[in-house]
């Protein structure tokens, strides 16, 4: 066999892996929308569930308390995973303390969300109750590892060319970093905060234990209250009740609801990130 033939052999392996992975998403997806689109309706996403087992009404206190435990846990993880990448990459020299924080990093990626969702309850449930604020914090942390470690990769496709030119024109290491290095690498940034909100938007462990209320109506007023979520509210519906065929239609829809707000949040992030790569040349 000659290197023409065996590229192709490759190739063709390689294509059909990568359209075997579409299929697979496109066949969750085509199962979710079948099973669950019957169900979908304006009064099922704007209005709250009623009926015993919470079977009628609808989710709208879910998708409220979803957002809410979203954007908090993003301020929470997305400054904090950033400044920590800029440490490391930035300022720590390489050596044994940069591999050690790298190590901890990866390790702290590891553990279980259950764990997570124990230690926010020994924590922050300690401190604020089982409140919007303990579950933010919680799943801030659970997000922390991913953001840190795609900002670190973002980091290090910025030329050094550019960070030298930058103190050659008299700019503190301060300077450089704010005005040069993450302007260039915010579009890779942006990536590590939209794989960051597919994880934690999906967790139902970590909130179990700081914040998700099984029968909730009101909105919540306050960080600190506790909400009704959509992945819990799905494990709810397809676990429990006296009416398990209707909880499994409940249970579908929302899991079509959530599946929709994490692809619009997705589709919203992917368009800033294209644009301020635009802006700064594709860095």
């Amino acid at each position: 066999m000659d290197k023409r033939t065996s590229q192709k052999i490759a190739f063709w392996i390689f294509r059909l892996l990568g359209w075997f992975v579409v299929g697979v998403l496109l066949w969750i997806l085509g199962f979710i929308v079948y099973n669950g689109i019957g169900v979908i309706s304006f009064e099922f996403i704007f209005s709250k569930p009623t009926g015993v087992g919470m079977l009628k009404g609808g989710i709208f206190p879910a998708i409220i308390g979803t957002f809410c435990l979203i954007i908090g846990s993003m301020i929470v993880a997305f400054p904090l995973g950033v400044m920590s990448a800029i440490y490391t990459n930035e300022y720590v020299r390489d050596g044994k303390f940069s591999k050690f924080i790298r190590m901890m990093t990866n390790n702290l990626g590891s553990i279980p969300s259950i764990v997570f969702g124990l230690f926010g309850m020994a924590l922050f449930v300690s401190l604020w109750g089982r409140s919007i604020i303990a579950g933010a914090f919680t799943l801030g942390l659970l997000a922390l590892p991913l953001v840190i470690r795609t900002t670190e990769e973002a980091l290090r496709t910025v030329p050094d060319s550019l960070r030298i030119g930058s103190y050659a024109l008299g700019a503190t290491k301060l300077q450089t970093i704010r005005r040069v290095v993450l302007p260039s690498a915010f579009p890779n940034i942006v990536t590590g905060l939209i794989l960051s909100i597919g994880r934690v938007s999906g967790e139902t462990a970590p909130i179990l234990f700081t914040v998700a209320a099984y029968f909730l109506a009101e909105l919540p007023s306050s960080i600190f209250d506790q909400a009704m979520a959509l992945p819990y509210h799905l494990y709810v519906m397809s676990t429990s009740g006296k009416n398990l065929v209707a909880g499994r239609e409940v249970a579908y829809g929302t899991a079509l609801v959530l599946i929709t707000i994490v692809l619009m949040i997705n589709f919203t992030a992917s368009f800033i990130r294209r644009h301020f790569a635009k802006k700064h040349g594709g860095h």
